[in-house]
């Protein structure tokens, strides 16, 4: 998450359904965000992975630094299909936090149901186009 944790700075405390993807970007509590998100039980902060290849086990640690208030993690890899590797996969699960990959959209609408239904969920949104 970033230092400073406002508005400004690419930060939304706090847990948000999204309200739209795509253009590059998302819309969620009112703001509009160009870029990828990382959306935790804390809040939804601007995230620096622009691509698949960019997934690594630093990029996705403030999402297991929510334990133990996220069940699960959806990540979003773009508009394409990742598997990740056992290296990400592995500290997760050690920490009871449930992975799944898929396409962003895919993500991002899942995302929304597991919010609405108060589930203790995140995601790692790549932004598409």
């Amino acid at each position: 998450m970033p230092a400073d944790k406002s508005p400004d700075a690419g930060y939304a405390p706090g847990r948000h359904g999204l309200d739209a993807y795509g253009r590059g970007g998302f819309r969620f509590a009112g703001m509009s965000h160009r870029g990828s998100i990382l959306a935790l039980p804390s809040g939804i902060a601007a995230w620096p992975v622009a691509s698949p290849a960019e997934l690594t086990l630093a990029s996705l640690a403030p999402a297991l630094a929510e334990n133990p208030r996220l069940d699960f993690l959806l990540i979003g890899t773009g508009e394409g299909l990742v598997v990740l590797p056992e290296a990400i996969r592995r500290p997760f699960r050690d920490a009871g936090i449930s992975l799944d990959a898929m396409q962003t959209g895919a993500a991002a609408r899942t995302y929304n149901v597991l919010v609405a239904e108060n589930r203790r969920v995140g995601a790692a949104l790549i932004a598409v186009p």
